[in-house]
């Protein structure tokens, strides 16, 4: 019988956040402070090479769905190579990417026929606003990119944090602007990771959140999930238009009991909450060779894995240093 990657409380664990870098060309405030963070140096990062054998780990122990993060994934040198390496050593493997899509215009060409779901962070459609909250970014850019992706007809959704404030006079505009884009627009909570940049002032939660969405229009619940590589986001559709909005109650409503993933960061530490202060070291024995002791501290890590974030707390952490 083939291993599978289950936890003392019966959850299959089906799919992987690994993050390919811990750098980013954003500065976005909810995510790092204004002057950075300290990077990880360059040899203490994960190889390409060493992220293609603990795929082919992961897939052996079930995984179905790998999702690429960073910081920003293209800042790397050489992502979309590594992309097709992977679509050509895993066919079968659902791919999906976490971007701030503001570099996404230069790397179309070279990405575009590999079935990569692209997961689009975008907090806000006004260029000021934008910079603000990015401190450095450029709207035009990420605008640029989403436009280009929707007109391949590609696949994606466009995450927005909903921070109390600053943005939730823009619910509609960034409603409308997914369905011209063909995208699939998803609402997430603002999640207490660091708790000097968040505040229960600044929290939404969900139930306003569909409140705000979905007071008019004619809106159904669709069936939470479809498969077991599925996220947390519930999702609603517009019987009359057809558009599809998420929204993730990470928060108020946490989704802890069918928590189907792991994370690994971009120095090879694997963490089986969101919210742990701790991991566990995969690229020691990466190094070594060892792949016999990675696949058997996956195994051990799955199984220990938590039964809600809330037991995990421990100190403020910026989304940065987790892995997207």
């Amino acid at each position: 019988m083939a291993l599978e990657l289950v936890d003392k409380l019966g959850r299959r664990l089906t799919y992987v956040r690994i993050s390919v870098t811990d750098r980013c060309n954003f500065r976005c405030r909810y995510c790092m402070p204004a002057q950075g963070v300290e990077w990880i140096p360059h040899d203490r990062i994960m190889r390409y090479e060493e992220i293609e054998l603990l795929v082919g780990i992961l897939t052996e122990l079930g995984v179905k769905k790998i999702r690429l993060t960073g910081g920003e994934p293209f800042v790397r040198k050489g992502i979309p190579q590594f992309l097709r390496t992977l679509r050509r050593l895993f066919p079968e493997l659902e791919l999906a990417v976490t971007t701030n899509a503001s570099l996404l215009a230069n790397y179309i060409d070279n990405i575009k026929d590999l079935n990569i779901n692209l997961n689009i962070s975008l907090d806000t459609l006004d260029p000021d606003k934008f910079k603000d909250i990015t401190r450095v970014g450029n709207l035009d850019d990420v605008l640029k990119g989403i436009s280009m992706w929707s007109g391949l007809g590609l696949p994606f959704k466009v995450n927005t944090v909903l921070i109390k404030g600053f943005n939730e006079d823009e619910i509609r505009p960034l409603a409308e602007f997914a369905r011209k884009m063909g995208g699939v627009l998803r609402f997430i909570e603002f999640m207490p990771l660091d708790r000097s940049v968040w505040s229960q002032d600044s929290f939404i939660p969900a139930s306003s959140i569909e409140d705000l969405i979905f007071s008019s229009g004619d809106w159904k619940e669709l069936e939470n999930k479809t498969t077991d590589t599925d996220g947390p986001a519930r999702y609603f559709v517009d019987l009359k238009t057809g558009q599809k909005i998420g929204v993730i109650a990470a928060v108020s409503h946490h989704f802890c009991e069918t928590c189907n993933r792991l994370r690994i960061t971009a120095s090879g530490e694997l963490k089986n909450c969101l919210f742990a202060s701790g991991g566990v070291d995969l690229l020691s024995p990466l190094r070594a060779g060892d792949l016999d002791e990675v696949k058997h501290r996956i195994l051990l890590a799955s199984w220990d894995k938590p039964e809600n974030w809330k037991k995990q707390i421990s100190g403020d952490r910026h989304m940065s240093q987790i892995g997207g």
